[in-house]
């Protein structure tokens, strides 16, 4: 014969139970969203296996910031700090729609100067020179 537990031992071993699955569920959402976290952010590229593009001229101004620092392998934050426009808000906004509103009085200032900081970022023996018109 097996000795039964009695109710009180029954109802600790359930709620013991039921805050273990609680703790494992908990932690283990923290868990898969950290994870999923991780793994949108890897390391770059090494520059040495891609092409990278040298040529300001082929830059539009209906590119973004992000687009352009990808393009050209430069952090988008350098970008935004010479242009002087905060970056929160403003990655998704093209060149031209930044000159709108930032410097609405100079038209093609935000390309002009990123135009001038891409180029003072490359060395020049991989910089490209201007197009002659």
């Amino acid at each position: 014969m097996k000795p039964s537990m009695n109710p009180k031992q029954r109802s600790l071993v359930t709620g013991l139970i039921i805050i273990g699955l609680i703790i494992v569920v908990f932690f283990g959402l923290r868990t898969a969203r950290a994870f999923r976290e991780f793994r949108d952010h890897r390391p770059p590229r090494p520059f040495a296996t891609e092409h990278i593009e040298t040529n300001v001229e082929l830059i539009r101004d209906w590119m973004t910031i992000p687009f352009i620092s990808k393009m050209y392998h430069v952090r988008a934050h350098i970008l935004f700090d010479t242009v002087g426009i905060p970056e929160q808000g403003n990655r998704d906004k093209s060149l031209r729609q930044l000159n709108e509103e930032y410097f609405p009085e100079a038209q093609g200032i935000v390309e002009a100067k990123i135009k001038a900081a891409l180029l003072e970022n490359f060395s020049p023996a991989l910089a490209t020179p201007p197009a002659a018109p």
